[in-house]
């Protein structure tokens, strides 16, 4: 996994030493991951361009706030995620990439924490079933 730190490593080291929350974002395909301090970046949106990409790149990466105690997945599955046009099946495939792709992340940083869903996210599952 290629890792790419906002401003630079030595500031993201730091924050993980207080455990101050981490913006991260992993590309779709796991190769991937962005890093940078909440408090320098605010958003995602503001992150992916301090990294110098299109806003319209968002979609291309899962969105996760995380510190020690936990990875706060922003749940949003585009549109055109795999080019699966079943609203379900795309929410699916969307979910296992995700958990697998975040997962994998989490341990490349060197945190250990469960991946959680904010309830807000969470309306997909409940049109699911759960």
């Amino acid at each position: 996994m290629d890792i790419k730190y906002y401003p630079d490593k030595q500031t993201i080291v730091d924050v993980q030493q207080v455990d101050d929350p981490l913006l991260m974002c992993v590309s779709h395909d796991g190769n991937t991951i962005l890093l940078a301090s909440a408090d320098d970046v605010g958003e995602h949106i503001i992150m992916i361009r301090k990294f110098e990409y299109a806003e319209s790149d968002l979609d291309k990466f899962y969105r996760v706030v995380i510190n020690q105690e936990g990875a706060d997945w922003t749940f949003v599955c585009p549109s055109n995620y795999k080019g699966i046009d079943n609203k379900d099946a795309r929410i699916l495939a969307f979910y296992s990439d995700g958990v697998l792709a975040i997962g994998k992340a989490i341990k490349e940083i060197g945190y250990d924490c469960p991946i959680e869903i904010p309830k807000r996210y969470r309306r997909h599952f409940t049109m699911l079933g759960e």
